[in-house]
């Protein structure tokens, strides 16, 4: 009998080759990957995905940065500014639903491998093209960074606290907006293939989805032509809608309508402040937020977090202490939802991975294999593509390598 499938395998069966590094694109094809495909990564033969020396720390022969984003995957080390690298890639191509690059534009790797020529010689082939700026305008050609995205596409300014420097956002939010709105488009892709029997080139860009990702930003800055200011972690337009400081830490209220605050002033001691003409609705109580937040300051540094969240939660006021990470993943809700897995490393052993965050009829996709080692499935990859141990022997060979990709 047939092996049955799986809910939590929804896209086996399906052949990505990955020919893209950093972050952005190799998230999209892990991704692909947690969701059952077969992902072949190819590495350049000398050192390979720039990020498996992005460390410390190291867990390994890698960088922790590269495990982060390549499990299930296999690795080939080929050259592909070498006729024989090309080839071996056209050959994985013949059967591939699916090709992840992020090629600078302009580069020799971009024109040997252009989206959309290969999108009209495999006409069943998805090609995602992910690049920093775009396919088109004054900025397409230069190379981007995580950073440089946040800098360029607005976040870095609306970032940090008031009075302080422009902050980088914590997660690398260019590179995994880009990521997540790549995958919504491959997939989108793979079901428009099923109605009409073709692929398509998709594109998107570090700089285009932090566009997208402004949301309530954009629509207020349009509206009123201002310059949002950095808020800290205030809300634009709702009020308390924070962090604050307990006495021994700091947690967040997150106050979305008049109800609730009432309660939370309520138990602060102070249901006058509900009255105030200054803080009585959300509108008002953005408009005063200055002093409506020293009032509540005032009150809440009086005692721990643990105080403050037991009186509130009781009440349906929306608080969380600020949680560190050894704090989330020593955490009860962490392990029943079975986000963290373990899958066995060649050299490590045992390796934690944060799994795939969405579950199909209740299951969630397990993490298949660990991520490869530098090459680690090159010789059996290329003998499935009908190569000769020779033949492969010359293959795998080193040459410099491109010091422009796309994403950190």
């Amino acid at each position: 009998m047939p092996e049955p499938e799986t809910a939590a395998a929804p896209l086996k069966g399906m052949k990505v080759v990955d020919l893209s590094k950093i972050l952005a694109g190799p998230y999209v094809t892990m991704s692909l990957a947690d969701l059952g495909a077969d992902v072949i990564k190819v590495e350049h033969p000398d050192g390979g995905d720039p990020t498996r020396s992005w460390g410390p720390p190291f867990n390994g022969p890698d960088a922790t940065y590269y495990l982060a984003a390549n499990r299930s995957k296999r690795s080939v080390t080929l050259d592909l500014k070498s006729a024989g690298g090309q080839e071996a890639v056209h050959r994985m191509l013949a059967d591939a639903d699916v090709l992840v690059e992020n090629f600078r534009p302009g580069s020799t790797l971009a024109r040997l491998f252009d989206h959309k020529e290969l999108s009209e010689r495999y006409p069943r082939l998805v090609v995602l093209h992910i690049s920093a700026f775009g396919d088109t305008g004054p900025l397409r050609d230069e190379p981007g960074y995580d950073m440089v995205a946040q800098a360029s596409a607005g976040l870095m300014s609306l970032t940090g606290e008031p009075d302080g420097p422009p902050v980088k956002a914590g997660y690398a939010m260019g590179d995994l907006g880009a990521a997540l709105f790549g995958l919504v488009g491959v997939n989108a892709a793979l079901v428009e293939r099923e109605r009409t029997g073709r692929g398509q080139s998709v594109t998107t860009s570090l700089y285009e989805s932090q566009l997208a990702l402004h949301i309530n930003w954009a629509t207020g800055y349009f509206a009123t032509g201002e310059r949002p200011a950095r808020l800290g972690s205030g809300h634009p337009s709702l009020v308390p809608y924070q962090a604050y400081s307990a006495a021994d830490g700091h947690f967040v209220i997150a106050v979305g309508n008049d109800a609730l605050f009432r309660r939370l002033v309520g138990a602060l001691g102070h249901p006058e402040w509900a009255d105030d003409p200054r803080f009585a609705t959300n509108r008002d109580r953005v408009a005063h937020r200055t002093a409506l937040n020293a009032k509540l300051e005032s009150v809440l540094v009086d005692e721990p977090v643990a105080h403050w969240t037991g009186l509130l939660k009781p009440l349906g006021v929306p608080v969380a202490a600020i949680r560190t990470l050894d704090e989330v993943y020593d955490c009860p809700q962490t392990a029943a939802l079975g986000m963290v897995q373990k899958v066995d490393h060649p050299v490590v052993g045992p390796l934690r991975q944060v799994a795939f965050p969405v579950t199909f009829r209740g299951e969630r996709p397990p993490v298949r294999s660990a991520p490869p080692i530098l090459g680690q499935q090159s010789r059996a990859v290329l003998a499935e593509l009908g190569y000769g141990e020779a033949e492969t022997d010359r293959l795998l060979t080193a040459a410099p390598e491109d010091p422009h990709p796309q994403g950190a």
